[in-house]
């Protein structure tokens, strides 16, 4: 059986695309890889102290409610995961959280003929009272590589007098950080490690984010909520960077959800590869602007120990 940082783990793979994720802990996707390269997540040891034990960061892909507090973000999920095979995937049932009440379940559907997956996050309130939340997921990538974010092109009113997008920026981010470079199309952060930590947020309306790293384009699209109440000052996609991973953030719109309800935000996952610098080539930008489908496969995706 594999394993990652020492938790047993359970692997997807469709021909192009492996996917690995741990089997008693989580629900969390620890590796990423297509085309025969290299794992695409962060692997890191970074751990937070909280009232409820340890919060392991370990890197990959995670599922958390925002806005983001603690301890209540950082409720450790160290065991009490069971997953359920599917025809095309895995369902991942979390424990629910002692402390927030919220059980976490991630399904995964693999694609029997393209380099993606689509994930289901659902949130579940398990408390007997009402909740307001939005559901979030986090993609830990390694450094290295670029991120994009598309940006809103054109009027947002007939004659162009309203603006067009708010960006939100940490307190601990600094406007003339090095990483950033501000375009008109897209806004792109570089992913070099640097002591001094670095988040920017906006509301993103075309619903989908990118990191293109070592000639590998991944790219995420996400349900999106036009005017509805989103955290953040109203962001559903953030990005992070600082020494040891660059992640790419999709959040849901802010919901009341009652006991015993569910709330779901639904990301597609794709994979490109022999996109190389000089960045952005035209082919990227095409990639990026048509959505395009991944190669064909060996169909027959299967859930293994290795």
């Amino acid at each position: 059986m594999s394993d990652f940082q020492g938790l047993p783990t359970r692997i997807l793979n469709n021909g192009l695309l492996s996917l690995e994720f741990l089997a008693e802990a989580g629900p969390r996707i620890v590796r990423l890889s297509a085309f025969g390269k290299d794992n695409l997540f962060a692997d890191i040891p970074t751990t937070v102290s909280t009232p409820y034990g340890v919060f392991f960061f370990r890197g990959g892909h995670r599922l958390w409610h925002a806005p983001e507090a603690l301890p209540r973000t950082y409720i450790p999920d160290n065991d009490g995961v069971s997953f359920q095979e599917l025809t095309d995937g895995v369902r991942l049932n979390g424990a629910t959280e002692i402390g927030t009440g919220i059980t976490k379940v991630i399904e995964i559907h693999l694609s029997v003929d393209r380099a993606a997956v689509t994930l289901k996050h659902i949130l579940r309130n398990d408390n007997l009272w009402q909740v307001e939340l939005a559901p979030w997921a986090l993609t830990m990538f390694r450094l290295g590589g670029t991120v994009i974010l598309p940006q809103p092109i054109g009027n947002s009113d007939q004659n162009g007098l309203l603006n067009n997008r708010i960006l939100a920026f940490w307190p601990y981010t600094h406007i003339n950080d090095p990483r950033l470079v501000l375009r008109d199309d897209f806004i792109l952060i570089h992913a070099d490690p640097s002591p001094s930590p670095f988040k920017i947020g906006y509301y993103n309306p075309q619903g989908w984010m990118a990191y293109w790293l070592n000639g590998i384009l991944f790219r995420k699209t996400f349900d999106i909520s036009s005017g509805a109440a989103y955290p953040d000052g109203g962001c559903n996609a953030e990005s992070y960077c600082n020494d040891q991973f660059v992640e790419l953030e999709s959040l849901g719109s802010l919901v009341r959800l009652e006991a015993g309800g569910v709330v779901n935000l639904i990301e597609t996952w794709e994979l490109y590869p022999g996109l190389n610098v000089p960045f952005l080539s035209g082919e990227i930008c095409e990639v990026l602007s048509l959505g395009g489908k991944g190669g064909n496969i060996i169909p027959g995706s299967m859930v293994s120990d290795n």
